[in-house]
């Protein structure tokens, strides 16, 4: 399994970005797919997470509203669409995978890893 991660930039606070996250080696039928970002200083924290076959998603709380996971299965791709940005979301995104359906906020449970894509917010 290969993940690549793309989109990140210097935005300002407020505005948007669409991170994306190719995924190839296999099929993901069976797989949960999340974002997870890891900021200067402190350790990789969960962002979201979307179940490959229905979509169903879960946020942690401080991205919900301003953050939508979604899945595109004709193309393998992830996104990750980050709307009302702020300068506390600043960090290196990355995306990963987990070969079982149930969604988790847990790092150590995904099994597969982006080389990761940097959001920098300016306020």
């Amino acid at each position: 399994v290969q993940l690549r991660a793309s989109g990140g930039g210097l935005v300002q606070a407020g505005d948007s970005l669409r991170l994306s996250c190719a995924a190839s080696g296999r099929t993901f039928s069976g797989y949960a797919m999340g974002w997870f970002r890891q900021a200067p200083g402190k350790e990789r924290e969960f962002v979201a997470a979307v179940r490959w076959n229905d979509g169903s998603t879960y946020y942690t709380d401080s991205v919900k509203g301003r953050f939508t996971i979604s899945r595109d299965k004709s193309r393998n791709t992830l996104h990750l669409q980050m709307n009302n940005l702020k300068p506390e979301d600043t960090a290196v995104y990355y995306c990963a995978a987990k070969p079982r359906i149930i969604l988790s906020t847990i790092r150590l449970e995904y099994d597969y890893w982006g080389q990761g894509t940097l959001v920098t917010v300016s306020s």
